[in-house]
């Protein structure tokens, strides 16, 4: 038997991602017999397989064939359970191959500190809060993104400080043997005794009583329904309900906090959300397009205390140029139908999704947002770091880094119906920021961004994020 294996450059961080074959007299149509998983310890082989498009007993043409063996490796990597990925063609015969699908899997189980700042970013609270330490948060959580090898989440987490919380959740992505359909649930409380009130000048302010009370207490929980019927396109209903409570101090600093005459906020909520995600990796994506759109009713009976409707939408689009540049371009909306909501459901920019680079220390609040994000990105270095003689654990043995400069225009509009008067100053105006950034993309695809922004009322700052901006 004539057994050839032909490897291709494995789908991982720090690791070339561009499709080669060796040059061989290569068959122009195959069939493929079977298809072998290794290095599977704890993830189930039904996980792995419902990414695979590739199906044994059917006639591929080569090319074909090495570009579905490209966009199943990237489909495998984005349950971000892996490593690495790579699926090799071995041919057997005269066009007759198997397909051995090799992973790396990551740690699950992540005992995980919590140690953030409560604000929306480091700019907000290096500058608008003056680096107050008494603002941070403090605490644990475990975190289990594999349980019984199914890929279900288990998130159990209390946490103190600034705010105080405690959550569970658990999602379980497939509870059919088609693996189509998909639960989850979730139940989070919180305490705040500092709390935004109001935005002045589009800046938030904050606000704590004399005798250093809670002046604010939620809970939420909500259920969800997945469906996922093809590869790339997710369908997700979502009931939940919110329970929260104010201290009566806070109406002295804002009287319209809440809009309803009380200080307890009580309502359902249903949400749809449709979302089509086809994009190289999840976390920092060079190439692909994803698109959120979401429907949510706040208020599903007559008795709740919200009574709107919310639609929003996401459309990212990422386009490779070369083997080092790719461009980024995203297209936020978001539109309350109310006139006026409650300040805990207030939208806008600096509020995430919707920023604009060198407003971070604003906040831009009203019923109609839109914001035009844009990034040049030139891929600086793409390496890595074998630690394995040091480390005893594989999941960490390698720790890849890459690199990306980039340059960055965004602009947007927030449309206030009230025209607050303590915030026309970038309310119902054009708003636009650019600058250069520099992004870090590392083990685990965490991401660290440094950029320096401009925007068009002559500011300018360096700022830190955590996270890929689209």
């Amino acid at each position: 038997m004539m057994f050839i294996s032909l490897s291709l450059p494995s789908i991982g961080l720090g690791q070339v991602d561009d499709a080669d074959t060796v040059l061989l007299d290569l068959p122009e149509k195959v069939v493929i017999n079977n298809i072998y998983i290794i290095g599977n310890e704890k993830t189930r082989k039904n996980i792995i397989l419902r990414e695979i498009d590739l199906q044994t007993g059917i006639v591929y043409d080569w090319e074909e064939l090495i570009q579905m063996i490209r966009a199943d490796e990237k489909k495998i990597y984005n349950l971000q359970l892996f490593n690495t990925v790579e699926i090799t063609p071995l041919i057997t015969g005269p066009e007759q191959i198997e397909l051995l699908v090799a992973v790396t899997e990551r740690w699950y189980i992540i005992p995980n500190i919590i140690l953030n700042l409560a604000d929306r970013n480091l700019a907000e609270w290096w500058t608008n809060q003056n680096r107050d330490l008494s603002r941070l948060n403090y605490g644990g959580r475990l975190i289990h993104n594999n349980v019984g090898g199914r890929n279900e989440k288990l998130r159990v987490g209390g946490q103190f400080g600034f705010v105080r919380s405690a959550e569970i959740g658990y999602s379980k992505p497939y509870i059919d043997k088609k693996q189509k359909h998909g639960l989850a649930a979730q139940f989070t409380y919180f305490t705040q005794r500092t709390i935004p009130v109001k935005s002045v000048d589009n800046r938030q302010i904050f606000y704590r009583n004399e005798n250093e009370e809670v002046l604010r207490r939620n809970s939420a929980a909500f259920l969800r329904y997945t469906y996922r019927g093809s590869f790339y396109n997710f369908h997700f209903v979502t009931l939940g309900y919110t329970n929260t409570w104010i201290n009566e101090d806070v109406f002295t600093q804002n009287p319209n906090f809440f809009i309803h005459g009380d200080n307890r906020l009580q309502f359902f909520v249903l949400s749809y959300n449709y979302r089509h995600d086809n994009r190289d990796n999840i976390a920092y994506a060079t190439e692909g397009q994803l698109l959120n759109l979401s429907l949510t009713r706040y208020g599903l009976l007559g008795r709740d205390d919200v009574q709107d409707t919310e639609f929003t939408m996401n459309a990212n689009k990422y386009k490779r140029i070369s083997q080092r540049f790719h461009v980024v371009t995203g297209l936020s909306f978001n539109q309350f139908f109310g006139q006026r909501q409650p300040f805990t459901l207030v939208r806008g920019i600096g509020y995430n999704p919707f920023f604009i680079r060198g407003y971070e220390l604003n906040v831009v609040e009203g019923q109609q947002v839109i914001v035009h994000k844009n990034s040049l990105r030139f891929k600086l270095l793409d390496t890595g770091l074998d630690v394995g003689d040091y480390v005893p654990l594989e999941e960490f043995s390698f720790i890849p880094f890459r690199v990306f400069l980039s340059a960055n225009f965004d602009h947007g509009y927030v449309n206030d119906r009230n025209q607050i008067p303590e915030n026309l100053r970038l309310t119902n105006k054009y708003l636009y920021g650019y600058g250069l950034g520099l992004d870090l993309v590392t083990l685990y695809d965490m991401v660290f961004r440094f950029e320096y922004s401009l925007n068009n009322q002559n500011e300018s700052a360096f700022f830190f994020n955590i996270r890929a901006p689209f």
